[in-house]
C-alpha cells in the first residue's frame, strides 16, 4: 500500500445500503432491476445530483435509457418514489424523493397499507390505455396527488377520466377540473357523480334543443357511470 493511499477518500466513496431494503424489497413488489435503479438514485443523491436523467442512470446499469425511464415511471406508480419541487434562489427545480420507500420499510405494521389496491394500480393502466401512451413521471405524480393528498377515490378518478374521454377533452387539466368541481359540490361517490353528470348533460341537451343545433344523445355522457 503506497503512501498516496487515502483512507479518507476510501471512506468518502462508500454508499450505505439499508439492509431493510435487501430484506423486504420483494414484499414491496420490487424486482432486482428496480432495486438497482433505486440504489443508483440514492448514490446520485449522496453525490449531490437529486434528479438524474434516465440517460445518466443508464451509464451505470445494464439497462437502456428507455428501460430506465420505464422503471422510473413504475417506481412512481408504486408509490416508492415521488417527484418534489424545491425553490433555490427563486429557481424552481425538481428532484426525486425516496422518502415513501423509507417510510414503507421502517414504519411498523404498514404491510397491508403500503400495498396498492387493485383499483389504484389499475388507474395507471386505464390512463395509459386511454392516452395511448405511457404516462410521464409528472402525470403519474399528478394521479398520486389526487389519491394521497386530495383523497380522491380511485373510482371517482376513473369516472372523471371517462367523462373527459367522452367529452373529447382528454387532458389532465380538464380531468383535474372535473375532480375539483365534484369535490366542491360534495360529490364523493360514483353514484353521486352519475346523477350529477346525468343532470348536467340533460341541461346541456335542453339548451341545444332551444338552438337550431342537432340534438345530442345525452345518454352517451352518463352511461359510463353505470355499474
Amino acid at each position: 500500500m503506497t503512501n498516496n493511499y487515502s483512507y479518507q477518500s476510501f471512506l468518502k466513496d462508500q454508499v450505505i445500503i439499508p439492509s431493510m431494503l435487501l430484506k423486504k424489497y420483494s414484499l414491496l413488489g420490487l424486482n432486482e432491476s428496480e432495486v438497482m435503479l433505486i440504489l443508483q438514485i440514492h448514490r446520485f443523491y449522496m453525490e449531490g445530483n437529486n434528479f438524474p436523467t434516465p440517460d445518466e442512470l443508464a451509464n451505470y446499469v445494464t439497462l437502456t435509457e428507455q428501460e430506465c425511464s420505464m422503471i422510473l415511471r413504475k417506481l412512481i406508480q408504486k408509490n416508492i418514489m415521488t417527484i418534489e419541487q424545491n425553490n433555490d434562489d427563486n429557481v424552481l427545480n425538481e428532484q426525486y424523493s425516496l422518502e415513501p420507500l423509507w417510510l414503507n420499510l421502517y414504519t411498523e405494521n404498514k404491510k397491508e397499507e403500503n400495498k396498492l389496491s387493485n383499483d389504484q394500480t389499475n388507474i395507471f393502466i386505464l390512463f395509459e390505455q386511454e392516452f395511448g401512451r405511457p404516462l410521464s413521471p409528472f402525470e403519474i405524480e399528478t394521479v398520486n396527488i389526487w389519491i394521497d393528498e386530495e383523497e380522491q377515490q380511485p373510482a371517482l378518478i376513473k369516472a372523471a377520466l371517462r367523462e373527459a374521454v367522452l367529452m373529447g377533452k382528454l387532458n389532465f387539466r380538464y380531468i383535474d377540473r372535473i375532480l375539483r368541481e365534484w369535490k366542491r359540490k360534495g360529490i364523493r361517490s360514483v353514484e353521486q357523480a352519475r346523477n350529477h353528470s346525468k343532470a348536467f348533460h340533460s341541461n346541456q341537451n335542453n339548451q341545444d334543443n332551444k338552438s337550431q343545433e342537432p340534438k345530442r344523445d345525452v345518454s352517451l355522457y352518463y352511461n359510463w357511470l353505470e355499474d
